[in-house]
């Protein structure tokens, strides 16, 4: 495995890779990778001669109350488990590499943004856009990997890529779930016993949701009443939100109808847990 933190030493690598006609899987993180991350690097290494995994707290992304100086990092570990699952090239370079001076361009998302977890972190998803930009001009993959853990992230990456025409096929991953339906997350640990017990009702909510609107019903917030109303008998968190839009477009509708998603978010006393499922209705 190649471990790369210059811009320059990835360039030249991703050269000789497309004079050789090979094709890229592009799987990018933040690292301290899990579950969900290794699932990507499979997915990529089955689609790709190739496989880049790159690895940047991105400063961007991070609004005032969130502490980018503490979140988890540990590239040691996460060098191995990448060299563990194939990855051919780990891209992991510093802020000053990435950003060698303040911006003179950024990104700005315009929809897609204002629902979901997007409408309490103003700029976040600008942030998140600014990066792949970039990451998406010096990888130049064929194929991006991102996991539906995180919908509204993939729903703006798509517009991302059509808006400004990258040459990349978006690969969607389904949530990886535990045995009982919790979607996994590094947040789970922090869940108290009595709160890891009950918060797969969390994913048989969604699930519910989904069997009404398959049962014939089109008006969103009779279903959103429901999910509701079910999961408040199940759970001792706060429920933050339950919102259903079309998708990848995020956009209410007065009747359901396509793709559509069912999305919502529980905070517990030390974690905040977040999931969604998309169907499509004929």
């Amino acid at each position: 495995m190649n471990v790369v933190s210059k811009c320059e030493h990835l360039k030249e690598l991703i050269q000789t890779y497309k004079q050789n006609g090979k094709t890229i899987g592009f799987v990018p993180t933040m690292g301290f990778l899990h579950e969900g991350h290794l699932t990507l690097i499979e997915k990529a290494k089955a689609e790709n001669k190739i496989v880049v995994l790159s690895i940047f707290v991105n400063p961007l992304q991070f609004g005032q109350n969130e502490d980018y100086g503490t979140y988890p990092r540990d590239l040691e570990r996460d060098m191995k488990l990448a060299e563990e699952k194939g990855v051919h090239v780990l891209f992991a370079p510093t802020t000053e590499e990435m950003y060698p001076c303040e911006p003179s361009v950024t990104v700005h998302v315009t929809k897609r943004v204002n629902v979901l977890c997007g409408k309490h972190r103003e700029g976040h998803f600008d942030g998140v856009a600014t990066v792949l930009t970039k990451l998406f001009h010096l990888v130049q993959p064929n194929k991006a990997y991102f996991g539906m853990k995180d919908a509204q992230q993939v729903a703006v990456v798509h517009g991302l890529i059509e808006d400004f025409n990258f040459p990349i096929e978006l690969v969607p991953v389904e949530t990886v779930r535990e045995e009982d339906g919790l979607a996994k997350s590094s947040r789970n640990v922090r869940l108290l016993p009595h709160e890891r017990e009950e918060a797969p009702s969390l994913y048989h909510s969604l699930l519910y949701g989904k069997e009404i609107v398959l049962s014939g019903e089109r008006n969103p917030k009779e279903v959103i009443k429901r999910i509701r109303t079910y999961l408040e008998k199940k759970i001792t968190g706060k429920i933050d939100y339950i919102e259903m839009y079309s998708y990848p477009e995020l956009k209410e509708m007065d009747e359901i109808c396509g793709t559509i998603i069912i999305a919502l978010a529980v905070r517990y006393k030390k974690a905040r847990l977040i999931d969604n499922i998309t169907f499509e209705i004929k």
